[in-house]
């Protein structure tokens, strides 16, 4: 197409015809501004109507599920298919099928997610302890209310909660369910919206309802005295510490440990484990132990499989001949999710507003809140009561004289006449009149009207009790005390989860039981290790290296000794003997940097080995200083894998060596090959990696030491002339030491 001309703009289009007027053009905005507008109102939406509880404990999603299956009828009732349920629940929920129904599967009592499920399930529900098991589709499975429910629906029909238009305005529904109980803690519930997030753990209901009904009595009452840990449905053993629970409990805020419950099968060598952390599957931990195997660091395991089946979750460990199965669990706790911290955030939403409660505030928000639902169903009875008697009270009034209304009514011309000449008549008002004036021909005797008349009585008793419950706040909660322990009663179960107090658990220790034997250690210039047994290397023939490398260190130690490798960039990186598989001396060894995860281009330079940590390190600059760092300042109580500052990076280092005791040093620099012999007694230790250390030889501008090695005993044809009181410049060499071994070295 030809380029148009570039001329006068043209006067922009009508909205008419369909184009928006200055379209294209850049309009600069704030930043700030611009996020109030179009992120905020969705960051409000998702905290206030997805991702975080309200006080009745559920979620907009869960709450318009159960509740269309309420309206179905689904309570008591048969079960019906749960495609059925989604396609009705997609009238207050539009979110599409698949994710109702996974709504609907987390509720289930086929999925064991909950202590105490809300859907009676039919057919494959998935299991909530495994990642891999897939539920059936909607179309195969069936489902109705559990019997449960009951308590979250009683009195929904008696103005207990406010109900709101759906999306669409043809439908409506409750913004809260008036649960009897404190559902919020009883099951679990977990969301994360924008910039905060929900994790509730699950209370035994029996536990929680005793401390509701504690709570209600006495606002001191000591919360721990009966609601003594959380409760999960999959069971396992809560790792119980009072003061760490007392601050979750305060605070709503916290973590705990989490076991797996195990058993050993002595016919069978084999450990089954049959409850597992809430936090973790099956499948993650069957893959962590096969993934420790292949690295070594579980010898004892011979064999892990799933045998998960309809009697429930089985995890069964084949063990090899003589391992201690409790030493092998304590050791599988330490290095998998067999133990597993759960992370409580009690976020809640109060009259819309997102809050962070312990669980006094909690129980005492839900009291409240239960308070004026029992007000208003009372008040909803109330007026219902007192319609009645109005209504009585005026057919009592026709029990005087039948014959008077009958012939009122006769004798009325007009239909419309009625009502008003009865008002007239009996002198009761027009709700009366029309009441008296629908009653059928067969009623209008006196055994009907005298039966109809003798509820007035009870209603008006009926009418003074609630009238009391009304003005009475402590009845009011006698009514909640008396529904808890109901619910308690009728509900309630044994604990699943059990308590391992942590001050009488012996933990096993960190480091693993690695068996002590003498080995020979080997480590080149390249960087390549090799641990090899003094057995092997006795059969063994010439070392094996990449072409132009070297052993530059070989060392006898045991399997259990620390290892510690310093890098060209002054960093430690601490390994065990043990980590590494014996080997011969006809493989190439295992190259450190890959190994030990070094950072890219980083080389390890000189290997240390120790068990206790004695001695020294000794670190020589080509700037003539020496550091002596003692060895204890590399120990760490925590198994730190890398050290960061292993020495000063002021000047580059000539040579490193471990020091078990002093000795003396032969050090040679670049100005015409000075040697100084210096004792390192002369040098203080300390105690910070990164210390310059001392000068020790005195360098001319440009000069700086070439090596820096232990000295033995023929190096030097006269070594006295060498030995100077540091810091020294050192002497130049005589002919005859230079003819010497010193050139070999």
């Amino acid at each position: 197409m030809p380029k148009k001309k570039d001329g006068p703009a043209r006067p922009a289009r009508t909205a008419a015809r369909g184009v928006i007027e200055r379209a294209g053009e850049v309009v600069e905005q704030p930043i700030v501004e611009t996020l109030e507008k179009n992120y905020m109102p969705y960051a409000m939406s998702v905290i206030l109507s997805r991702a975080i509880p309200e006080i009745d404990g559920f979620k907009p999603s869960h709450r318009k599920l159960l509740f269309t299956m309420y309206k179905m009828g689904l309570l008591g009732s048969a079960r019906t298919k749960s495609a059925n349920i989604v396609g009705q629940t997609m009238k207050l929920n539009p979110h599409g099928d698949a994710a109702i129904y996974d709504t609907m599967v987390r509720l289930s009592r086929g999925y064991e997610a909950l202590l105490h499920p809300y859907v009676d399930s039919k057919g494959n529900f998935g299991k909530f302890y495994s990642r891999d098991m897939a539920w059936a589709a909607s179309r195969y499975t069936e489902a109705r209310l559990d019997n449960i429910c009951q308590e979250l629906f009683r009195d929904i029909d008696k103005d207990t909660v406010n109900f709101v238009d759906n999306y669409d305005n043809t439908l409506k529904e409750p913004t809260l369910l008036p649960a009897t109980f404190p559902s919020v803690l009883v099951n679990a519930n977990t969301g994360i919206a924008v910039g905060m997030a929900s994790s509730i753990c699950p209370f035994n209901l029996a536990e929680v309802c005793q401390t509701a009904i504690g709570l209600i009595r006495d606002p001191e009452f000591d919360v721990l005295s009966t609601l003594q840990a959380p409760d999960f449905p999959g069971g396992g053993l809560i790792v119980y510490d009072r003061k760490q629970m007392e601050e979750i409990y305060a605070g709503g805020r916290g973590s705990f440990r989490v076991r797996a419950r195990y058993s050993y099968d002595k016919s069978a060598n084999c450990v089954d484990v049959t409850q597992i952390p809430p936090t973790t599957t099956v499948e993650v931990i069957v893959e962590k132990v096969v993934d420790l195997i292949k690295q070594g660091k579980l010898k004892e395991i011979s064999d892990i499989r799933d045998e998960t089946g309809l009697s429930g979750l089985k995890i069964t460990i084949d063990l090899k001949r003589g391992v201690d199965p409790d030493k092998l669990m304590q050791k599988l706790f330490r290095m998998t999710t067999l133990e597993d911290s759960f992370s409580c955030n009690f976020n809640v939403l109060v009259s819309g507003v997102p809050r962070v409660m312990g669980v006094r505030e909690l129980l005492d928000e839900w009291t409240a809140f239960r308070v004026e639902c029992v007000r208003r169903r009372t008040y909803y009875d109330l007026s219902r009561k007192r319609e009645k008697l109005h209504l009585l009270r005026g057919l009592q009034a026709i029990l005087l004289d039948i014959d008077k209304a009958v012939k009122i009514v006769r004798e009325t011309e007009e239909e419309a006449e009625v009502v008003p000449n009865l008002m007239i008549g009996f002198g009761i008002d027009e709700t009366q009149a029309e009441f008296v004036a629908e009653i059928k021909l067969r009623h209008l005797n006196r055994e009907y009207i005298l039966k109809r008349t003798d509820e007035i009585e009870s209603l008006e008793k009926d009418i003074a009790s609630l009238q009391e419950i009304m003005d009475s706040k402590a009845k009011v909660k006698s009514i909640i005390v008396s529904e808890l322990r109901e619910v308690a009663k009728t509900y309630g179960q044994p604990r699943r989860s059990m308590l391992l107090y942590a001050d009488e658990l012996e933990e096993d220790a960190a480091e693993e039981d690695v068996p002590d034997y003498p080995v020979h250690l080997f480590f080149s210039r390249e960087g390549y290790f090799k641990k090899i047994t003094p057995q092997s290397l006795r059969m063994s023939g010439e070392q094996k290296l990449k072409e132009g490398d070297e052993i530059v260190q070989a060392l006898e130690a045991t399997n259990n000794s620390d290892l510690l490798f310093f890098t060209d960039r002054c960093q430690v990186y601490k390994a065990k003997a043990g980590d590494f598989g014996d080997t011969k001396a006809s493989v190439l060894g295992e190259y450190i940097p890959a190994r030990l995860g070094m950072d890219e281009g980083e080389n390890a330079v000189y290997m240390a080995v120790t068990k206790d940590y004695s001695g020294w390190m000794l670190f020589f600059f080509d700037n003539g200083k020496a550091a002596k760092v003692d060895l204890a300042a590399y120990e760490t109580k925590t198994n730190r894998k890398k050290l960061l500052g292993a020495y000063s990076d002021k000047s580059p280092l000539v040579s490193a060596y471990q020091l078990p005791e002093d000795r003396e040093f032969l050090l040679t620099n670049s100005q015409g090959g000075r040697l100084l012999l210096f004792h390192t007694g002369a040098v203080a230790s300390k105690s910070t990696r990164s210390t310059q250390g001392v000068q020790v030889m005195t360098l001319k501008k440009g000069a700086r030491v070439l090596s820096a090695v232990p000295y033995e005993e023929g190096m030097l044809k006269k070594p006295d002339r060498c030995r100077k009181s540091i810091p020294a410049a050192g002497a130049l060499p005589t002919a005859e030491e230079t003819q010497g071994e010193q050139l070999t070295l």
